[in-house]
């Protein structure tokens, strides 16, 4: 009997050090990732996840799934999933060790000039540039979608939309987030007679959780992209019905705008962090670029030694972020019409230089920053999901409509919603944005152009391989959500559910104001002020990230918590 206690005793023992050596499965942590062996999908509404999940266990690769998936949000998340907006997806091919970028960001249209938005006393007119025909640039998404799909994925077109079509179709139960999501913009969605019965009942009233939701003339829309693909959209019948409403009401988008239209493939921006490659998205991205530049700037510091989100720790964020928001203002936008330094605000002797002047004490005021080097001189409702399977195949996609439903104005017969993303432009050089960030001449209006955009998919590689995958809604909050979940990862050894989970801080440069998260303790706050910083209280979370790693051959996957209707799908 002694030694069949003593064989269990060590059998318990193998066990727990098994499981003692993953960062995943412990009794110390309050949050605990899904796991999966084979396939995963993390999004911001379950139906859609379960649409990818379904296409790699059909023997759909990573692209397969995202496409799948971007097609169903537009259906079953319409706050931000779309047919008519634009994005980044950032793709990782194990097998040959390359990654991509997909940049299928909208443009303006050609009749755009860089002073459309400014009143006759020169200031700038936030309605139109955000809530008119005019404020929509030339969608990408089913370019985005359809090149991806096209070029690194397995199946065709009418496969991976079958599903879109069918909810659009067929219908859906309304859940609380959806329902919640509609209700909340009852006094915006009304404002275009076109949109109004996409959400709202006869009688005036929005769906309720519960009810079923069927959108005909999204299906009608879906099926032209099934029968003809992306030249339905920017040759065929849906541009027919673009063309004609902006020609009805003084918008922009022309049948040469939509025909013109291309995706562009590009070389991500790459850095390195402790011993890990960051990879993440170029310009007209800031966000990749930006990040890489905080975490050089905080690799001279040891983090770890500070605490996670002490005042030294949150201090040192903080200056590391309005350093790398003021090079914001004043270097980035689309490259292809301006020169933007991307190799220099990437080098570590850079940084170097940055850090330097930063006081480990004391807050410096936003008057003393100025973007760093010899000058040559968005909105929190986008959405992500992360798709990776077994072999660190990732697929991370951002895209959006910029404010939550767009610009609120439906293209007549085709169910789906305009973007306004022209309002990411620099209306007015030193303007600031919706979203309060400050923009130059390299971000002005011109046509052809793509605006500035904050859309952060990143991947994260460990010795070469596919270790983590996130990215997050949220305009300006976007790159320092995703800063903190890396952070997090690395420096904290937090699982992915964790490092999602943690209260977050973020501050921008301008306007000079340091949001802080519930979570964040009083005392914490109170030294941060008497540091130097104006430390507020938000009143809303910070991002959304929908994450993945992958370690000893298992997923680990988490939906952020900070909005509901979130799912991990996996097999």
């Amino acid at each position: 009997m002694k030694k069949v206690i003593l064989l269990l005793l060590g059998v318990c023992m193998l066990a727990s050090t098994a499981y003692a050596k993953s960062p995943i499965i412990d009794y110390k942590t309050r949050f605990i990732p899904v796991i999966s062996e084979h396939g995963m999908v993390v999004a911001a509404e379950k139906l859609a996840s379960d649409v990818g999940v379904d296409i790699l266990k059909r023997g759909g690769n990573v692209v397969d799934a995202a496409v799948a998936t971007g097609f169903a949000l537009a259906v079953t998340y319409p706050r931000a999933g779309n047919l008519a907006g634009g994005g980044f997806m950032l793709v990782n091919l194990a097998a040959e060790n390359k990654q991509i970028v997909i940049d299928y960001r909208e443009a303006a249209p050609l009749k755009a000039t860089r002073d459309m938005y400014l009143d006759a006393n020169g200031e700038v007119d936030q309605k139109r540039s955000f809530a008119s025909h005019q404020a929509a640039g030339v969608p990408g998404t089913v370019a985005g979608l359809t090149y991806a799909l096209e070029k690194y994925g397995t199946m065709s077109l009418k496969e991976v939309l079958k599903p879109a079509i069918k909810l659009a179709r067929k219908g859906f139960t309304v859940s609380h987030a959806l329902a919640f999501e509609i209700s909340g913009r009852a006094n915006y969605l009304p404002w275009h007679e076109s949109a109004r019965p996409l959400f709202f009942k006869a009688d005036g009233s929005a769906y309720a959780a519960g009810e079923q939701f069927t959108q005909p003339e999204l299906a009608w829309t879906l099926r032209q992209l099934s029968k003809h693909g992306a030249d339905a959209f920017y040759k065929g019948a849906i541009a027919d019905k673009i063309v004609a409403d902006m020609e009805a009401n003084d918008g922009l988008i022309s049948k040469q705008d939509l025909a013109n239209y291309r995706v562009i493939e590009r070389e991500p921006v790459r850095g390195s962090y402790r011993g890990y490659e960051i990879v993440a998205t170029p310009p007209p991205s800031s966000g990749g670029l930006h990040i890489i530049e905080m975490l050089n700037i905080l690799e001279g510091y040891d983090l770890a030694k500070l605490g996670h989100n002490s005042a030294a720790y949150l201090h040192l964020l903080i200056e590391a972020m309005n350093l790398a928001y003021a090079d914001r203002s004043q270097y980035l936008g689309d490259p292809d019409f301006s020169n933007v330094p991307v190799a220099k605000l990437i080098d570590k002797n850079y940084a170097a230089r940055l850090r330097n002047g930063i006081d480990v004490n004391k807050a410096r005021p936003a008057a003393d920053i100025a973007p760093g080097l010899e000058p040559p001189f968005e909105s929190n409702d986008t959405t992500h999901y992360s798709v990776m399977d077994k072999d660190g195949n990732v697929a991370s996609n951002t895209y959006t409509l910029n404010f939550s439903f767009g610009s609120g104005i439906a293209v007549p017969g085709t169910g789906m919603l305009l973007n306004n993303e022209m309002a990411d432009f620099s209306a007015k050089p030193g303007a600031t944005n919706p979203f309060g960030l400050v923009g130059g001449a390299a971000n002005e209006i011109e046509p052809g152009k793509r605006p500035l955009s904050s859309m952060t998919p990143t991947l994260v590689l460990k010795d070469g391989k596919a270790w983590l995958t996130t990215g997050s809604p949220g305009g300006s909050t976007i790159i320092t959500t995703v800063l903190q979940l890396l952070l997090n990862a690395i420096d904290f050894d937090m699982n992915i559910a964790s490092a999602a989970a943690a209260a977050r801080i973020h501050s921008q440069w301008l306007p000079e104001k340091v949001t802080i998260e519930s979570g964040i303790s009083p005392d914490t706050v109170k030294l941060l002020r008497d540091m130097g910083h104006n430390a507020v209280m938000g009143d809303r979370t910070l991002g959304r990230t929908q994450s993945i790693m992958l370690i000893d051959e298992l997923l680990y996957g988490a939906t952020d918590t900070r909005r509901p209707g979130g799912s991990v799908a996996g097999y």
